[in-house]
């Protein structure tokens, strides 16, 4: 099929009969549910970029193997401007949703393609294992799949391994072997946009200790496999407000869920990994989903951080409060920021690295210190906008209020904004920032940035360590040497 439309997403979604609990009900129909609708239509327009003229050419190529156009997601890197391609693509639907939504179809597209193109990992394993995966990354590019995913075990008892819980199922874990494939039981989280993708991937993040055997376990199955529930979140919005009091929670609602399987059968040409403690911790480091994905959540969030930056500043400017230095200057340090990111993603490419495969990376070092940097830079930004906003962001008017005869006068006088500022757009300025800065919606995204790569502060030891591994202090070295050899001249003169 290759690439498909919005309209062909939409039809699957449709045909297909996920368990969906949403606030103590299940949801019947996904498409007809008020607040996963417009998300739907959202991505959907993702879809239809690749068939559109403007877009098509930055986003998709025909693949050799098939002779059909599929998404630049899909490409194994092998030139920069192959990574120029993959990052071009990632931009251009990050800019589409402001990148407010995170894992939009290109994110796991890449993991699974950095998966299928280092298959030696999982074969010295158990060769099967990497067929598996070679042959689900074609059914999942041939097809233009929508995955979800599910790394992370529930929030239980923290200090206690997999195996130690009360419940010995309580993370996902194999409670049978058949003939014909797996039975799992167990939960995993954090599977965002689950009722609205085709299907799940499950795989492992380091942490299994030994005795974790029964949960170290990666596969790939339908969204609406029997026996899956999919347990939604409180949502931020109720998919009834207005476009114009919500400009962004109205339409990007990223819905997060946990998984409950409950005896789930997973065919065995779906099992990617069973019951193998190192195999699950190595998987992350030694296929290149620690990278290769991390280069599309590096484009991502710069857009996210450039969006908030021209919120910022937007705001400020419809109110005329950037003629103040004390404005100017946060203003300045969140322009800054965006600069700084935008920097290390062009030096993340530019000094990609090349497996012994031939397959090319973003350089490691850039692409982590934005996973550093993004969880302080980003709720930085989102304090300026509070900041700059002030007492305005709780005082806007609705936009019913605009419509009425006799309130239209009074709320285009008092919420003008500077000269050359209409009251309308500079309630709609208002209600954009504290969609972003001050609403549940907001405060999701700002908790998304923070631990969208896990513990920040795990990372940054884990960046060290590496750090301290590869690196021999060269400087150090030859200030060293250089001082003693210096002195052992003016000792000998």
């Amino acid at each position: 099929m290759g690439i498909r439309t919005g309209e062909q997403y939409i039809k699957g979604l449709k045909a297909r009969k996920p368990e969906v609990w949403l606030g103590g009900r299940k949801v019947e129909d996904v498409y007809s549910e008020p607040i996963f609708r417009q998300p739907i239509h959202e991505i959907a327009k993702l879809y239809d970029m690749q068939h559109d003229p403007k877009y098509q050419d930055r986003i998709t190529h025909v693949c050799e193997e098939t002779g059909e156009r599929v998404n630049n997601s899909f490409l194994v890197p092998k030139t920069f401007e192959d990574l120029k391609k993959r990052s071009d693509l990632f931009e251009v639907w990050s800019r589409a949703t402001f990148g407010t939504m995170g894992r939009t179809p290109d994110f796991l597209n890449v993991t699974v393609t950095s998966m299928a193109s280092n298959t030696w990992f999982l074969n010295q394993y158990d060769p099967q294992w990497g067929e598996n995966m070679v042959n689900y990354f074609k059914h999942v590019r041939d097809n233009d799949v929508f995955l979800t995913h599910a790394i992370i075990n529930p929030q239980n008892d923290r200090s206690k391994a997999s195996h130690e819980q009360e419940n010995e199922f309580t993370h996902l874990g194999v409670v049978a072997e058949k003939e014909d494939g797996l039975v799992v039981s167990g939960a995993k989280m954090l599977a965002t946009l689950a009722p609205v993708t085709d299907e799940v991937i499950i795989y492992s993040f380091p942490g299994f200790q030994p005795g974790d055997e029964k949960h170290a376990v990666a596969f790939a199955l339908p969204i609406d496999t029997p026996g899956l529930k999919i347990i939604c979140r409180e949502p931020t919005q109720d998919g009834k407000r207005s476009l114009f009091d919500h400009p962004l929670a109205s339409r990007f609602e990223e819905m997060d869920a946990l998984l409950v399987f409950e005896n789930v059968f997973v065919p065995w040409n779906r099992v990617f990994i069973n019951q193998n403690v190192e195999a699950a911790n190595l998987l992350y480091p030694k296929t290149g989903i620690g990278i290769q994905p991390a280069h599309q959540s590096g484009v991502r969030g710069w857009v996210k951080l450039s969006f908030a930056m021209e919120v910022a500043c937007k705001i400020a400017d419809s109110i005329g409060v950037d003629v103040y230095p004390n404005v100017k200057t946060q203003l300045g340090e969140l322009i800054q920021s965006v600069e700084v990111i935008r920097s290390l993603l062009r030096v993340s490419e530019y000094e990609y690295e090349t497996t012994p495969q031939g397959e090319l990376r973003p350089a490691a070092a850039p692409l982590e210190t934005i996973r550093g940097m993004l969880p302080k830079l980003y709720p930085r930004a989102i304090e300026i906008i509070q900041t700059i906003g002030a007492g305005g962001l709780l005082m806007s008017p609705m936009g019913a209020d605009f419509e009425h005869e006799e309130l239209k006068p009074i709320v285009d006088k008092y919420y003008v904004g500077r000269e050359g500022v209409s009251s309308e757009e500079r309630v709609q300025l208002f209600k954009l920032a504290w969609d972003l800065s001050g609403e549940a919606f907001g405060q999701r995204l700002l908790q998304y940035e923070r631990y969208y790569s896990g513990d920040p502060l795990r990372r940054l030891c884990w960046f060290y360590d590496g750090f301290k591994r590869k690196y021999d202090f060269p400087m150090v070295k030859d200030a060293l040497e250089t001082a003693s050899a210096t002195q052992k001249q003016l000792i000998k003169n």
